[in-house]
């Protein structure tokens, strides 16, 4: 077993999966849920600006905007954020200091630039704050969605000043790795604090199975919580909040460029940052188990035939064995089975069929 072990963990990290214990690697193949954050995951996670919409009637042009959205979200840490303040960069759009800034979880940001106190956020943080929205901007907003975009809306204190809207593209290897859970039976969830028009989007572009949207940065620990007492179950993620619900999981899977938080957290690294390393893992973990089976099977049955035959069981059937012959045998036995463990460098965890 720890010979399997071994050669099994060595076999993932010269493939860019490092696997942290021999734990993780047994519990792998038990897998039969795997949940997908999608920030940074399934998605490449440097989303870019697609849409300006200015609110109608408003004084206020696209590059105000845009220079309200970018003072503010520059202080935010978020993928999103990060996507305003480069395309504000990119266009040379002058940034103004913040002051009074506040990050709401799950909500959005706030803060005073010039004087003026803004809000950015989702349609939630947007009724909270007492700000009104049309039926044209619902409207709006709920089509960026379809689309797979995420609307940030922006307003002062009395109005709403409009929307950015940002996308993040699903990486080429993520529909293929949905497809490989699937192909071994796995049922796949994605799980987002986006708005669930936005997550079906996304959902349907991967092929996941399930989505759960709208979940807050603390309550994915309980979401892996309550799948647990369904099944086993994986969790693969990349972000600070992701770090309590890959702690919780059976398997903890994290991205490698990742945050450091997550990396620590998890008990799988995938080095190469591919979610198909993904099912490669479990292969891989299913093939060592089978690997260790196989040894216990062959050790177990040379035992029960060479240690009777060794303390003369056998002596009235003329069946007898020199010590120096069992000594040889014993020998022998470690030898098969050391042999059989380091088959598994033979495996293909990528393998083309089904």
């Amino acid at each position: 077993t720890p010979v399997a072990i071994m050669v099994g963990t060595g076999k993932g990290a010269e493939n860019g999966i490092l696997i942290k214990s021999g734990d993780a690697l047994e519990t792998a193949h038990q897998i039969d849920t795997v949940v997908l954050d999608k920030t940074g995951t399934i998605t490449q996670g440097k989303p870019v600006v697609t849409d300006i919409i200015c609110a109608a009637g408003k004084s206020a042009d696209k590059t105000q905007l845009l220079q309200i959205a970018g003072s503010l979200e520059k202080g935010s840490e978020h993928p999103l954020a990060e996507a305003i303040v480069n395309y504000c960069v990119t266009n040379n759009i002058s940034l103004e200091k913040v002051t009074d800034f506040n990050a709401l979880f799950g909500k959005g940001i706030e803060g005073t630039v010039s004087g003026t106190h803004y809000y950015a956020g989702n349609e939630k943080m947007m009724e909270e704050k007492g700000i009104s929205l049309s039926a044209e901007q619902k409207n709006q907003i709920r089509e960026l969605a379809k689309q797979g975009r995420t609307p940030l809306l922006f307003a002062d204190e009395n109005q709403f000043l409009g929307i950015v809207a940002v996308a993040d593209v699903v990486k080429p290897t993520s529909k293929e790795a949905v497809q490989k859970f699937r192909d071994y039976g796995i049922h796949v969830i994605m799980l987002t604090g986006d708005n669930e028009r936005t997550a079906k989007a996304i959902g349907r572009q991967a092929g996941v199975d399930e989505v759960i949207a709208g979940v807050l940065p603390d309550g994915k620990e309980s979401v892996i919580r309550s799948l647990k007492q369904q099944g086993k179950v994986a969790m693969v993620g990349d972000g600070i909040n992701d770090a309590p619900a890959l702690t919780r999981a059976d398997v903890g899977i994290a991205i490698g460029a990742g945050a450091d938080v997550a990396v620590d957290a998890a008990d799988v690294v995938l080095m190469k940052s591919r979610l198909s390393d993904v099912p490669a893992a479990i292969r891989l973990s299913r093939a060592t188990l089978r690997n260790i089976h196989e040894n216990l099977f062959w050790a177990f049955i040379y035992n029960i035939i060479g240690i009777p035959l060794a303390a003369g069981c056998y002596v009235k059937w003329g069946l007898t064995l020199n010590p120096m012959f069992g000594a040889a045998a014993m020998s022998l036995s470690s030898f098969c089975v050391v042999t059989n463990a380091l088959r598994l460098n033979f495996c293909k965890i990528h393998p083309a069929e089904k």
